[in-house]
């Protein structure tokens, strides 16, 4: 099966946690993979080769293939120098893993603009730029993978992260597009929630939770999700613990009104309007 075998991948956020995960089981399956990591804190502060490094001396001394990539994702100069690495090395590039993120949370009353920005450059903004540098690639290979990382706080919300929550789901409205816009090219766009314990959960989840969250269980299906065998597109996944489920949009069967009813007629009509009963995949009218 060709799998993932001398595909050049680029995994972003690669210096630790799910993203190193995800580069020594591409590699060990023999993809070409491109490590980047800005090597920062969690918070987004800093920099450092270390991390990127540490990750490609695993994947050559198993055998593997790659190279590191320290550039920052959430600008356009970034993503573009980190696919432009992908293409010196490796020739082209076949696809983006955005896992690349930071934290900023807080209570919404006590959130600041430079916190809510922080985070949308990072996780919108990177998925963003990095697969628009990749696309022209994988328009003209008619060819291509991209896999970004949503999260539970978005999809369903979480205490303190209106930011990240709000990144994290715009990413799905993001692949949903991609996946439209990129069929007629062999292009593949699907997003995963990871459920692992990292750094980004060390605080977040009880211990006894997150010892039952190995990053490792999340890498398997995000290879898949990049290989050659996949066929999905605009796909959410939540996948952490062992579990592996799809999440998706419904619609209810509503009421319709023959003229605008009035507030009155709306609240008599309102447990008809939102009952779930019956309610099917969602698809967009205007489409």
């Amino acid at each position: 099966m060709p799998g993932v075998t001398d595909r050049v991948v680029v995994v972003t956020g690669a210096g630790g946690g799910l993203g190193r995960e995800y580069a020594l089981l591409l590699a060990r399956e023999g993809a070409l993979v491109v490590v980047n990591d800005l090597g920062g804190a969690r918070d987004g502060t800093g920099a450092g080769s270390a991390m990127a490094d540490g990750v490609v001396a695993e994947i050559r001394e198993s055998g593997g293939i790659a190279v590191a990539n320290y550039d920052n994702i959430a600008t356009e100069d970034g993503a573009a120098a980190l696919i432009k690495t992908a293409v010196d090395e490796f020739g082209t590039v076949h696809g983006v893993i955005h896992n690349a993120g930071i934290l900023r949370d807080g209570a919404f009353h006590k959130m600041t603009t430079e916190s809510w920005e922080a985070v949308q450059r990072v996780h919108l903004w990177g998925g963003y730029h990095v697969t628009r540098a990749a696309w022209p690639h994988f328009r003209e290979q008619h060819h291509g993978r991209v896999v970004v990382a949503t999260s539970t706080s978005g999809i369903y919300g979480n205490f303190g992260q209106a930011n990240y929550g709000a990144a994290k789901l715009g990413l799905v409205g993001l692949i949903n597009t991609l996946a439209i816009e990129g069929r007629k090219y062999g292009i593949l766009a699907n997003a995963v929630a990871p459920l692992a314990a990292t750094r980004m959960t060390e605080d977040i989840a009880p211990p006894e939770m997150l010892a039952a969250l190995p990053p490792a269980h999340v890498a398997p299906v995000v290879g898949y999700l990049v290989s050659d065998e996949c066929t999905d597109t605009a796909t959410v996944l939540i996948v952490g613990g062992g579990r592996v489920q799809r999440v998706a949009q419904f619609a209810t069967k509503g009421v319709t009104f023959a003229t605008p009813p009035s507030i009155d007629e709306l609240a008599a009509q309102w447990a008809e309007i939102t009952d779930l009963s019956g309610a099917e995949p969602g698809t967009n009218p205007l489409g």
